[in-house]
C-alpha cells in the first residue's frame, strides 16, 4: 500500500510511523516535504493550524536502517520513522535526498548574494522600495502589452489589404507600409521581452531574499512554540508529581521534543489531596481588553475553562502585582470586585480569582436558555421538521462560549442546583453532583411538553498551547405528546492560548441527533476555526434525513449567532464515484430557527453572561441546603470578598478530603456516595449505567424535608 501522495520531491506528503516513546512506540503521523523542509502533523486537518515538528533537510543526515525504517537527524532533533513497506521507504528516501540536494543548492546560490548573506527580517523601507520597483516593472509590461496589441492589429490589417491589391505599383506602396508596421511590432515585442526579463530577474532576486527571511521567521516561531510547550509540560508534570498522581517518566523518547502530550486523567470536579509546599512564579498580562478581569492575568492559567473569547491575540503583556484593586458595578447577580488573592494552586484548588460566580451545575442549566425552541418543536407534527428545531436547540447551548473566559466553580460531591422557571419559561430543572470517580453531574429538566436529561462528565487533553475538553455521556430529549425520543453527544471544546495570549474557545466535531422512535437522523458538522479558511468562523452545517436515508432539510448557520433551515425540494445530481464534489440540493427559502440573545451592555463587567446567566445565582428561599446558591465561597466571591472566598474555598475542599480520608481509614471503598435525588439505572437505549431523576426532590421541597441532604457547606 503506497502512503505517499505523489512523487514530486518539491511537494511530497503521506503517512509514516514515527517513534514517540517506549510506552506508545510508533504512532501514525502525516508528513509533508516542501521547500526543503520535512514537517509532520498528527492528522491532515492539523496542517491548517498546528505543526508538530520540522527538520530543515539542508543540514540533515538521512540514514536507512532495516527494510522499512529510516532516520532523519539535524542535530537539534531526530525523527525515527517507519514506512509501510520497503518500496514506500525507498520513495521517501529518494524524495528526501533530492529535496536535500536542492535545498543545499539554493543555500549555496543564496550565499553568493551579498544582500542575502543573513536570513534576517527585511527592512520596511527595503520592502517598500522593492514593491515600487515591481509596480514600475508591471506598468512597463502593461504599456508594452498595449503597444503590441495596437501594432499587431495594424500589421494584420496591412497584410489583409495587401492580399486584395491587383496593381503592382500600388502593391509596392503597401509593402513599404507593411514593413514599417512589422518593424514597430518587432520593436515593441523586444521591449516586452526585455521588460519581462527585468521583472523576472527582480522577482527572483527579491523572492530568494524574502524566502530566507520567511524561513528565519518560521524557525523562530517553531523554536518559540517548542519552548512554550516544553515549559507547559514541565509545569504540568511538576503539578501532577506534587499531587502524587504521577511519578518520573518511564522512558526517554526517541522522537522530537514537540511530540504531543495528553492529560486524560484530569479530574475537573474532584477536590484533590492537598499538595506539599510548592510555589510557581508567573509573569502575567495586565492589560487584556475585553477580559473579565482587566488586571488579573486569568488568561494565562485558568486552563480548565470551557469558555472563551474570539480568535484574537493580545501582545500587550506585562507583570502584575500580587494584589490589585479594581472597581466593578453590580449588574443583575454579578458582583463588585474589591481585591484579588494569591495565585492558584494545582488541581481543583484554583483561586476564585479565575472563576465566575456560578457553579458547573448552574452552567449546565444554561443549556435551556433557548428552551422556546423546544416549545416550537413540540408543536410540529412532522418528525423531520421537529428534528430541525431540536438540532437548533443543541447548537444554541454553545452561543455564550464566545465571550465566557471564566471557570465555573467545581461542584462538591452531593451539591445540587434547582432552577424553577415554570412561571415565565414553563420548565424546571434539578442538577446534582453524583460522583467523584469519575466526576459526573446529572441533570433533569421538564416542562408540560417535553423532558430532557443527561449525565455530564468529560475528559481533557492538554496540548501545551491549547486544551481539548471532550464531553462524555449522552443527552436525552423526549416529547410527551409524540413520544419522539432524541439522543446526542456534545462536540469537543478547544480552549486556545492557554499559556500566553487572550483565551478563546472553539467548538468542533460531528454531532448526530437520532430519533429512536422514527429513525430520523440529523448530522451536524461544527467546523474548526482556521486562519486560512474562507468560510465564516464558527460555522455549523447539517442534513436531516428520514428513516429511509432521504434528505429532507438542510441546516446552516453559526453556533454564536443564528441557525436556519431550508426544506429540500430536489436532491440534485449525485457526484460521480470518487469525486470530491458535494451533493447539491435544490431547496426552498430558508427559515430562521434560532438567533442569539446578546449579553447586556457592560458584558466585560459581568463575565460575559447573558441576563439569564446573571440571574442563576440570585438567592432563593426553600431550596435544598446543598444548593449552589448557598455555597459560601461562591457567595463571598459574588459579594466581592475575594480573600475570604479563597479561604472558605480551601476549607470546604479540605472538609471533602477529610471525609474521603475517613472512609479510607475505615476500610470502606473510596467511592461510596449515593446520589440523593438521582438513581443509577441502566439506560435501555445505550445499555450503560446512568443517573436518572427519581422525582422526589420537588415533593421534599413542598414539605421542606431535607433530611437526606448531605452537610457539605458547613465549615
Amino acid at each position: 500500500m503506497a502512503d505517499a501522495k505523489n512523487s514530486n520531491p518539491d511537494n511530497f506528503k503521506g503517512w509514516l510511523y514515527k517513534w514517540t516513546n517506549y510506552i506508545k512506540g510508533y504512532q501514525r503521523r502525516w508528513f509533508v516535504l516542501s521547500n526543503g523542509l520535512l514537517s509532520y502533523y498528527r492528522t491532515q486537518a492539523e496542517m491548517a493550524h498546528t505543526c508538530r515538528g520540522t527538520i530543515n533537510l539542508a543540514g540533515a543526515y538521512i540514514d536507512t536502517e532495516d527494510t522499512c525504517n529510516f532516520v532523519i537527524s539535524s542535530g537539534a532533533q531526530t525523527f525515527h520513522l517507519k514506512a509501510s513497506s520497503e518500496v514506500e521507504r525507498q520513495r521517501w528516501v529518494t524524495a528526501l535526498e533530492l529535496a536535500k540536494a536542492k535545498a543545499i543548492r539554493m543555500m549555496e546560490a543564496a550565499s553568493d548574494d551579498e544582500d542575502e548573506a543573513a536570513p534576517t527580517e527585511p527592512d520596511k523601507n527595503d520592502i517598500q522600495n522593492t514593491l515600487r520597483m515591481l509596480s514600475s516593472k508591471l506598468e512597463d509590461l502593461t504599456t508594452c502589452n498595449d503597444l503590441i496589441a495596437k501594432h499587431g492589429a495594424a500589421l494584420q490589417r496591412s497584410l489583409s489589404e495587401l492580399e486584395l491589391i491587383q496593381d503592382p505599383a500600388e502593391a509596392s506602396t503597401k509593402i513599404k507600409a507593411v514593413n514599417e508596421r512589422a518593424t514597430l511590432f518587432r520593436i515593441t515585442s523586444n521591449a516586452m521581452i526585455n521588460a519581462c526579463a527585468d521583472y523576472l530577474d527582480l522577482a527572483q532576486t527579491q523572492g530568494r531574499k524574502w524566502q530566507r527571511a520567511l524561513q528565519y521567521e518560521r524557525e523562530q516561531r517553531l523554536r518559540l512554540e517548542e519552548t512554550v510547550e516544553t515549559l507547559a509540560k514541565q509545569h504540568n508534570t511538576l503539578e501532577r508529581a506534587c499531587r502524587g498522581n504521577l511519578g518520573p517518566d518511564k522512558g526517554k523518547s526517541k522522537g522530537s521534543a514537540t511530540e504531543e502530550f495528553s492529560d486524560d486523567d484530569n479530574e475537573f470536579f474532584d477536590a484533590i489531596e492537598e499538595s506539599p509546599s510548592f510555589t510557581t512564579t508567573v509573569q502575567i498580562p495586565t492589560h487584556i481588553k475585553g477580559h473579565r478581569r482587566t488586571d488579573s492575568g486569568a488568561s494565562i492559567t485558568s486552563i480548565a475553562s470551557s469558555e472563551g473569547a474570539g480568535p484574537k491575540y493580545d501582545e500587550d503583556l506585562s507583570s502584575s502585582d500580587d494584589e490589585m484593586s479594581t472597581g466593578r458595578q453590580n449588574q443583575g447577580s454579578v458582583i463588585t470586585i474589591k481585591t484579588q488573592g494569591p495565585l492558584p494552586r494545582s488541581g481543583s484548588e484554583v483561586s476564585v480569582n479565575f472563576n465566575e460566580p456560578i457553579s458547573m451545575l448552574q452552567r449546565l442549566t444554561e443549556d435551556f436558555e433557548y428552551s422556546d425552541i423546544l416549545d416550537k418543536a413540540a408543536q410540529c407534527d412532522d418528525s423531520c421538521e421537529q428534528l430541525v428545531y431540536v438540532a437548533a436547540f443543541t447548537v444554541s447551548s454553545y452561543a455564550n462560549t464566545t465571550h465566557r473566559t471564566g471557570k465555573p466553580f467545581n461542584p462538591l460531591l452531593g451539591e445540587t442546583y434547582e432552577c424553577d422557571r415554570t412561571d415565565d419559561w414553563g420548565w424546571r430543572s434539578l442538577a446534582e453532583q453524583v460522583s467523584h470517580h469519575p466526576p459526573a453531574a446529572a441533570l433533569h429538566c421538564e416542562s408540560k411538553e417535553w423532558e430532557c436529561w443527561q449525565e455530564f462528565t468529560m475528559t481533557s487533553k492538554f496540548r501545551g498551547k491549547y486544551l481539548l475538553i471532550i464531553p462524555q455521556g449522552i443527552a436525552h430529549l423526549r416529547f410527551k405528546k409524540s413520544g419522539n425520543h432524541y439522543t446526542w453527544r456534545k462536540v469537543t471544546t478547544t480552549v486556545h492560548n492557554i499559556i500566553v495570549g487572550k483565551l478563546w474557545v472553539d467548538q468542533s466535531g460531528d454531532m448526530d441527533i437520532f430519533n429512536h422512535k422514527t429513525k430520523d437522523n440529523c448530522h451536524l458538522k461544527y467546523a474548526a476555526y482556521s486562519y486560512f479558511s474562507r468560510d465564516i468562523p464558527r460555522k455549523v452545517t447539517g442534513i436531516v434525513t428520514d428513516a429511509a436515508g432521504t434528505a429532507k432539510y438542510v441546516i446552516s448557520g453559526t453556533w454564536d449567532k443564528k441557525m436556519e433551515a431550508a426544506k429540500i425540494l430536489h436532491g440534485g445530481e449525485r457526484p460521480s464515484s470518487g469525486s470530491k464534489e458535494k451533493q447539491v440540493y435544490q431547496t426552498g427559502p430558508p427559515r430562521l430557527l434560532w438567533h442569539r440573545n446578546y449579553p447586556p451592555p457592560g458584558t466585560d463587567l459581568t463575565y460575559g453572561m447573558t441576563e439569564m446567566a446573571c440571574s442563576l445565582n440570585e438567592p432563593e428561599e426553600d431550596v435544598a441546603p446543598s444548593d449552589s446558591r448557598l455555597r459560601p465561597d461562591q457567595r463571598l466571591m459574588e459579594e466581592g470578598l475575594w480573600n475570604e472566598a479563597n479561604q472558605v474555598k480551601v476549607q470546604l475542599e479540605e472538609k471533602q478530603r477529610a471525609r474521603r480520608r475517613k472512609r479510607e481509614s475505615e476500610g470502606k471503598p473510596v467511592e461510596t456516595h449515593k446520589a440523593v435525588w438521582f438513581e443509577k439505572k441502566q439506560d435501555p437505549l445505550t445499555k450503560s449505567l446512568i443517573h436518572v431523576f427519581n422525582g422526589q426532590y420537588f415533593e421534599a421541597k413542598k414539605t421542606q424535608d431535607w433530611g437526606k441532604c448531605p452537610d457539605i457547606f458547613t465549615i
